[in-house]
């Protein structure tokens, strides 16, 4: 099969290190491994292609400008064209697989056109969260070509329930959906690996992975952090990720005493491949999501935690509720509740039997059911049975 792999956004820098940018890349090397040949159709490098994907051909597609929002968004709508030419260029393809993009039709535009499986990976309602965390000054527009992209994919799939059920109020029938949640390289963080920090047996290093933004719930964390600090000045942060909140967090450390703030450490962006190290350092890992409304995220950092075999402490809050089973594979806490993560985590401090028995648990989890390979391989044995959405007129930037 030879499959053209489109993600036209350009917030995800398909070779870059943000979440976004790893499953891009996740799911490439997992479709290679099917035997499936892709082409690479993207907005954003960001550098050179990792191991394994550097004999993927590449296609860039045209930047986006910065600055003027309505003058990038017009720029992105005019950049269906090339995308259209390229895919025809480059084809015959038997499938288009495309992340879902605001303004980007042309690669199911191109699939509906020749006939062929197009399926289109939603990750976020994207119209809903443009307006309301950055800047959005065409709506109806991007509504309208939200509209025309999903009616065109043969399948989509969505990352959670709660995405599934944007997209049928968007008016996307239950049967064109499915619910597919995100994966992890189980093989790339079970394997026993030296620690980025020594751990110490006389301390208990808490651990946090990600991108430092609001709904993180890293406020949150920081709260709880206090909390145990207070009783137990062994206990030890280490935050692995880079964001716009960075500052602000320290300072906030900084002012609840000076003893708290040597507690903690930021290290910054690292690659990914070195992220199974420093969840080596970490005696628990966190993911305090805060209470948000209509939560529709797969958290890649959840089945990452879990693969390592670190005890998981998360927000009882949309697909992680799913798949921790509190005081099983993980503990569970109240959404923005920072007591109730402090005693989770003291728990785990003072029972380690439990967190060894909920780490395993986790790994087996994962090992059963949400590898990549499991992901990619349900997902083509639903999608190119599909039948294709062919329609005579060729859709706005499709040949």
């Amino acid at each position: 099969m030879r499959l053209a792999y489109v993600c036209a956004d350009p917030g995800v820098p398909v070779f870059g290190r943000k979440g976004c940018s790893v499953h891009v890349q996740e799911v490439i090397r997992a479709l290679r491994r099917q035997g499936v040949t892709v082409e690479l159709f993207a907005t954003r490098f960001d550098g050179e292609a990792p191991r394994e994907l550097e004999s993927v051909p590449t296609h860039a597609l045209p930047a986006a400008p910065k600055g003027d929002p309505g003058v990038r968004e017009r720029a992105s709508v005019a950049a269906n064209a090339t995308l259209a030419e390229m895919l025809d260029h480059e084809g015959p393809f038997d499938a288009v697989y495309e992340r879902y993009s605001l303004w980007s039709e042309a690669g199911m535009g191109h699939a509906r056109s020749a006939n062929i499986c197009g399926l289109l990976e939603v990750n976020a309602p994207l119209v809903e969260e443009q307006k309301q965390r950055r800047s959005l000054v065409d709506e109806s527009s991007a509504e309208a070509t939200a509209g025309r992209i999903f009616e065109a994919a043969s399948g989509l799939l969505a990352v959670s329930r709660e995405v599934a059920e944007y997209l049928v109020r968007s008016g996307v029938q239950r049967d064109r959906i499915l619910v597919t949640p995100n994966g992890v390289d189980g093989d790339r963080f079970a394997n026993p690996v030296q620690p980025a920090r020594e751990r110490r047996p006389d301390q208990f290093t808490i651990g946090f992975v990600g991108t430092l933004k609001p709904w993180h719930g890293l406020d949150h964390l920081l709260d709880a952090m206090d909390r145990l600090y207070r009783d137990d000045p062994t206990v030890r942060l280490l935050i692995v990720g880079d964001g716009p909140l960075r500052e602000s967090l320290q300072d906030d450390l900084l002012s609840r005493g000076a003893g708290l703030a040597a507690a903690a450490e930021f290290v910054g962006s690292v690659a990914h491949d070195e992220i199974p190290a420093w969840l080596t350092s970490m005696d628990a890992v966190v993911a305090p999501y805060p209470d948000l409304p209509g939560f529709y995220f797969s958290p890649l950092k959840l089945f990452e935690y879990m693969a390592s075999g670190r005890p998981v402490v998360a927000s009882r809050i949309g697909q992680v509720a799913e798949i921790i089973e509190d005081g099983v594979n993980g503990i569970l806490t109240t959404p923005g509740d920072a007591a109730s993560l402090a005693e989770a985590l003291r728990r785990l401090r003072v029972d380690r039997s439990l967190g060894e028995r909920v780490g395993r648990a986790a790994q087996q989890e994962i090992s059963d059911n949400h590898s990549w390979d499991a992901v990619v391989e349900r997902l083509l044995g639903w999608g190119m049975n599909r039948p294709s959405r062919r329609h005579p007129t060729p859709l706005k930037g499709a040949s």
